[in-house]
């Protein structure tokens, strides 16, 4: 897991925990669901940046932060830290339970 780096990202007046590795030109976005955290993600995320992707995944807000929140909450700190991270398409990969979405964003 020494491949992947970790840093702290400020977003909508908080701070968003995020784990990235990979350098590739094609961002992949791992995004967690309930009650996981990025960790989930850590075998994924090596293998797609060996094969030559960006890759992040975030804690988002309510995931080690006392506060709660909504989707709407959720959708504009992903946005953000897109933006934060100047990253203007990529490759969402989601797991909520027993549910798994992949979209991309142009």
């Amino acid at each position: 897991m020494d491949q992947i780096q970790h840093k702290y990202v400020e977003v909508n007046g908080l701070k968003l925990y995020v784990a990235e590795t990979g350098t590739g030109p094609t961002v992949v976005m791992f995004l967690h669901g309930f009650p996981e955290i990025w960790y989930l993600w850590r075998y994924q995320m090596i293998a797609v940046a060996n094969a030559d992707f960006k890759v992040i995944a975030p804690d988002y807000r309510g995931y080690g932060l006392p506060e709660k929140a909504s989707l709407v909450d959720f959708v504009h700190d992903m946005v953000a830290l897109l933006d934060a991270l100047d990253i203007p398409k990529v490759l969402f990969f989601f797991f909520f339970l027993f549910f798994f979405f992949s979209f991309q964003i142009p």
